[in-house]
């Protein structure tokens, strides 16, 4: 089992939302993690800090020495994907070759101001965009129109890596497990839309579907995204991250509400309706919803806890946890918790 960091709902109003992506990233790499996530997210508070991954990695790509560094996700269809191809090759030669780029359709309309006429095939064109970015990758060209005609085009500067790491993100629909597999890719999920029973069942599929490709079954990565948080006690722990983490999970209800309103969709592809739901229901829905991901969809605890969690996901399949660990709790009490979390990857090293 591999150890990552995933940074997702950096509060973009703070003084330095980066504060603790660049200090956790330095401990990171210093510790043998094995990569850094950074995600696009637009238009809001919620997530705001991180308009684009390819950003952040060329950031990070000057402190640090070791640690891949992904897009967790790059949402490809509101970008032209030459441009993706330039500025990850620029990424990837800062950083020594270091890159990988977790693909994601994206599913809120708001954000496809970039490109509102892909909103409805935006899967479609994912797939496209990963199809043109290998060959781009590879070196092959590209024909464009220009103002004087049919323009060819080929990438620079020429990336370090011969080919791109991929994954692509899925929010526990089967048929992406399926299709990620049939292109030989890694695949990037999360406990939202599935329980245990259910994961493990995807990732059968997927090892299936690999080798119904003619690609090695065991050959593809399965990152799971954990809120994590390991502490010196179960209880010091519960009470360090419960007020964060329920109005982290508020935020993200207040940007599916807002999703759902403008296109009607929520992220996985869901409907919801429009109607308000009672602010008594909203304090209900958000203690149920702790208590659940605490105890059953998260990495948090003592380091006992924590190491049962992540074995009953080894179990199901899972080859990395991708720790989240941006999700409200002060900057400093995260950092110093960060070598608990040390310890924990340090049991699965050998």
């Amino acid at each position: 089992m591999r150890f990552t960091l995933f940074f997702f709902a950096s509060d973009s109003s703070a003084d330095n939302p980066y504060e603790l992506l660049l200090e956790a990233a330095r401990f990171a790499d210093r510790h043998g993690f094995a990569a850094v996530w950074t995600p696009e997210r637009h238009f809001g508070r919620f997530g705001g800090a991180f308009a684009n991954p390819a950003l952040t990695s060329a950031a990070l790509a000057t402190i640090t020495e070791r640690i891949e560094l992904r897009s967790g996700s790059l949402i490809s269809p509101l970008h032209d994907v030459i441009r993706i191809a330039e500025e990850w090759s620029m990424v990837d030669r800062l950083s020594g070759g270091r890159v990988a780029i977790s693909f994601g359709s994206g599913w809120n309309a708001n954000d496809f101001v970039f490109f509102p006429e892909r909103y409805g095939r935006r899967q479609e064109v994912m797939y496209e965009q990963i199809a043109a970015l290998r060959r781009l990758w590879r070196g092959e060209a590209i024909t464009r129109d220009a103002p004087s005609g049919p323009a060819t085009v080929s990438v620079y500067p020429r990336p370090v890596q011969a080919e791109l790491p991929v994954w692509v993100t899925t929010s526990g629909s089967v048929d992406t497990y399926r299709s990620a597999a049939r292109i030989g890719a890694n695949v990037l999920t999360h406990m939202i839309m599935q329980d245990h029973a259910q994961l493990a069942e995807r990732i059968r599929v997927y090892r299936d579907e690999r080798e119904a490709a003619g690609l090695s079954a065991t050959g593809g990565i399965v990152s799971l995204m954990l809120h994590t948080f390991v502490g010196a006690s179960d209880a010091s722990v519960r009470e360090i991250v419960r007020p964060s983490f329920r109005e982290y999970l508020r935020s993200a209800v207040k940007l599916e509400v807002a999703a759902g309103r403008s296109a009607g969709t929520v992220s996985g592809g869901l409907r919801l309706a429009d109607d308000e739901i009672p602010p008594d229901l909203v304090e209900e829905i958000l203690d149920m919803t702790f208590d659940r991901y605490y105890q059953n969809a998260s990495c948090m605890g003592a380091l006992d806890t924590a190491h049962a969690s992540v074995k009953r996901f080894e179990a199901a399949g899972v080859d990395e946890i991708a720790c989240l660990i941006d999700f409200g709790v002060a900057p400093r009490v995260v950092l110093e918790a960060l070598d608990y979390l040390r310890q924990l990857k340090e049991r699965f090293d050998s």
